[in-house]
């Protein structure tokens, strides 16, 4: 922000997709009077893109640590790949095509979609006729390899590339797939780490939106921006990136870290909608040049193999830099994940397997595998 500052002065005005904007046109949102939640003067005091990658790392250790709750978050998925440990028991070289024919629909079933798993188990089927898999454990530890190595490869990084200060994540999806409690759980996330987050409340078509995102502010410490029921949203993005601008030019110090902008839920079929949601992510690159670092899209978990139509379109729309999967906990479609990271090439940054600001986890392709097929513990022989 202090170089956009240093380019565009200190005026009261930012250009916002050919318009002007003003921060007077927007009153703090509240049926009881202004929303402002302060986030902790001293958080993130050696702010900067360093930072927040710091605190992408500590985030993403904290959550490998507590894998326990990964796993309990994909138990319906794993119930349903149960059918694996059936066929595995009674593996044989001998007809083994049979048992990978099996295997490729019991993928089908939890939503690995039949491309992707017709991928994995080509893979397999390979490492039997190489010699290089013979046994049942074998096939789970190359159906694990195979999944982790498919989501490394199409997937790329899973981490939150954050390079600017502040820096902004734009996040996008159709309604009711929870943008805004993903936006309150990232808020808590890092706030609770010591950045300094400010909230954009760009879903103006529902003020109930708004209201849910100022409680998510106070319980993580952050600022909430301003904001009008039923005003454009490109229009309140481009006002509160302004505000933030003129308080940075009255204090220097006053510069948060992390922007996180709420937008309306859409369906990706309407065309109109979209256009919009292209005028709200220029509408943040016009204040805050090479921003958004993050375009993130909230996918709904329980809608499975469908939210596939729904990423082709938002990524055409806004170019996409990621995914964030929700409610994987209340699904048996899990597998959705790899065929989504499968044919989009799109990497899945958190997933959610619960309801608490906890539950939404930064996505490990290797502890994903692991919570689907975990290791089965050795059959003593003879114990009694």
């Amino acid at each position: 922000m202090q170089q956009c500052l240093q380019r565009r002065g200190c005026a009261g005005r930012v250009a916002g997709h050919g318009r002007t904007h003003t921060t007077e046109a927007f009153k703090p949102f509240s049926r009881r009077g202004p929303v402002l939640v302060r986030a902790d003067a001293n958080a993130g005091a050696s702010g900067g893109p360093g930072l927040l990658q710091r605190l992408g790392r500590v985030i993403k250790e904290k959550a490998a640590g507590d894998f326990d709750r990964f796993f309990k978050g994909t138990s319906k998925t794993r119930e349903r790949l149960g059918l694996v440990d059936e066929m595995l028991a009674l593996w044989s070289l001998e007809d083994y095509e049979e048992s990978l024919e099996e295997l490729e629909e019991v993928l089908i079933s939890a939503d690995f979609g039949p491309r992707t798993a017709l991928k994995i188990v080509d893979r397999i089927r390979e490492g039997v006729k190489t010699g290089k898999v013979k046994s049942g454990e074998d096939i789970r530890g190359a159906l694990k390899t195979s999944i982790v190595e498919l989501l490394n490869a199409r997937g790329r990084s899973s981490e939150l590339k954050l390079a600017g200060r502040p820096a902004a994540v734009l996040i996008v999806g159709v309604n009711g797939a929870g943008k805004t409690t993903t936006v309150g759980k990232l808020a808590y996330k890092y706030g609770k780490e010591g950045a300094k987050v400010f909230l954009i409340p760009g879903d103006t078509f529902r003020a109930a939106a708004a209201e849910q995102l100022a409680e998510w502010g106070r319980r993580a410490g952050a600022t909430m921006g301003t904001f009008r029921e039923g005003a454009r949203p490109q229009a309140v993005i481009a006002s509160n990136l302004d505000e933030l601008r003129q308080r940075a030019c009255k204090d220097p110090e006053d510069t948060v870290d992390l922007v996180l902008v709420d937008t309306a839920g859409r369906l990706h079929t309407a065309y109109k909608l979209m256009e919009e949601l292209a005028l709200c992510k220029n509408a943040v690159s016009n204040a805050l040049p090479g921003q958004p670092d993050e375009t993130l899209l909230v996918l709904d978990g329980t809608t499975g193999l469908n939210m596939l139509n729904q990423a082709r379109e938002f990524n055409e729309a806004v170019r996409l830099s990621g995914l964030i999967l929700t409610k994987l906990d209340g699904t048996a479609r899990g597998g959705a994940v790899v065929s989504v990271v499968d044919t989009l090439g799109l990497p899945v940054k958190f997933i959610g397997v619960g309801e608490t600001a906890e539950d939404l986890q930064p996505f490990d392709a290797e502890a994903f595998a692991e919570a689907l097929f975990p290791a089965t513990a050795p059959v003593k022989v003879g114990a009694k």
